[in-house]
C-alpha cells in the first residue's frame, strides 16, 4: 500500500502548522512565513474538529465558538499535521505538541483526565507520566502529548487515515524524536488503530493504566505511551516514506525561529 500522497488523487495532500515562535530544523525544507494563511488553516481544522466531535456526541454546541470552531488550549503552542482533500479542503489532521524541558505531571494535557482525580488511579497515573517525561530527558528526546484528532466521515477507513497516525511517527522523526502518549477513543477505533501501528498501553509498577469512560467526552478513552523510534516494524517503510514526503511539504508559520548554526 502506497501510503505516501502525490497530491493528485481524492484524498488531496499534507501540510504542517508549526507553532508560534517554534525553532524550525533543517529536516523540513518547505517552510513558508504566512501568518494569514496559517490563521485560516488553523481556523479549518478547528471547524472541522468542532463540526466531528459534535455530530459524535463528544461535545456540546456550547463548547464551540461562534463560528463552529472547537478550540483547545493547546493549539496555539502544538504542530498540527493536516489533510487536505482535493479540493483543498481541510479533511484530517492531528495535534502534535511538544512540552519544553522537564514538564510538570499538571502541566500535561493527561494530568486533566478523569483517571488523575481517581482514589485507586490517581498515583499510579502520575507516576506512570513521570517516568515517561523522565525517559524522554534521559534521551534527550522531546516529551509530546499527541491528541486533537479529527477526520471527515469518507476518511474514515481509508488509507489517508492511516496516512494521519503514521504521520505522528514521522512527524517526530523530522523533530528529533520523541517519547510520547495520546489519548484515543473507541469511537471510530481510533484506540485500537493507534494500538496496531505502536501504541502501547501505560504502565507503572508491572500494572496497566486501565482505560476509562470520560463523561466529558462522552465515550470510552485510553491512554497509549509510544516511541518514534519503535513502532510496529510492519510499518517502519511507511513511517519512512511518510518522514521523507514531510521533509518536502508545506510548513506553514506565523513566526520563524531558525535553529542555530554552529561556529
Amino acid at each position: 500500500m502506497n501510503l505516501v500522497p502525490n497530491g493528485n488523487g481524492s484524498h488531496g495532500s499534507l501540510l504542517l502548522l508549526a507553532p508560534a515562535d517554534a525553532e524550525i530544523p533543517n529536516t523540513l525544507t518547505g517552510v513558508e512565513w504566512n501568518p494569514q494563511s496559517h490563521s485560516a488553516l488553523l481556523a479549518s481544522l478547528q471547524r472541522l474538529r468542532g463540526r466531528v466531535y459534535l455530530e459524535d456526541g463528544a461535545i456540546e454546541r456550547s463548547a464551540l465558538s461562534t463560528d463552529g470552531r472547537y478550540i483547545q488550549p493547546a493549539d496555539e503552542e502544538a504542530w498540527h499535521l493536516i489533510a487536505l482533500n482535493g479540493r483543498g479542503v481541510v479533511s484530517g489532521c492531528a495535534r502534535y505538541m511538544a512540552h519544553p524541558g522537564y514538564v510538570r505531571f499538571r502541566d500535561t494535557g493527561v494530568s486533566n483526565s478523569p483517571l488523575s482525580w481517581s482514589a485507586d488511579w490517581a498515583s499510579s497515573l502520575r507516576t506512570a507520566v513521570k517516568s515517561e517525561i523522565e525517559r524522554a530527558n534521559r534521551l534527550a528526546i522531546d516529551f509530546v502529548e499527541v491528541g486533537g484528532w479529527a477526520l471527515t466521515p469518507e476518511l474514515r477507513g481509508t488509507s489517508a487515515a492511516l496516512r494521519i497516525a503514521l504521520g505522528t511517527f514521522s512527524v517526530a522523526r523530522l523533530l528529533g524524536g520523541c517519547i510520547g502518549l495520546t489519548t484515543a477513543t473507541s469511537r471510530h477505533s481510533s484506540a485500537s488503530i493507534l494500538g496496531r501501528i505502536g501504541g502501547q498501553p501505560l504502565t507503572t509498577g508491572g500494572r496497566e493504566i486501565p482505560g476509562y469512560f470520560d463523561p466529558a467526552y462522552r465515550c470510552h478513552m485510553e491512554i497509549l505511551r509510544f516511541h518514534s523510534a519503535r513502532p510496529n516494524p510492519r510499518f517502519e517503510r511507511s513511517i519512512e516514506d511518510l518522514k521523507n514526503h514531510l521533509s518536502t511539504v508545506p510548513v506553514i508559520c506565523r513566526s520563524v525561529r531558525l535553529p542555530a548554526i554552529a561556529a
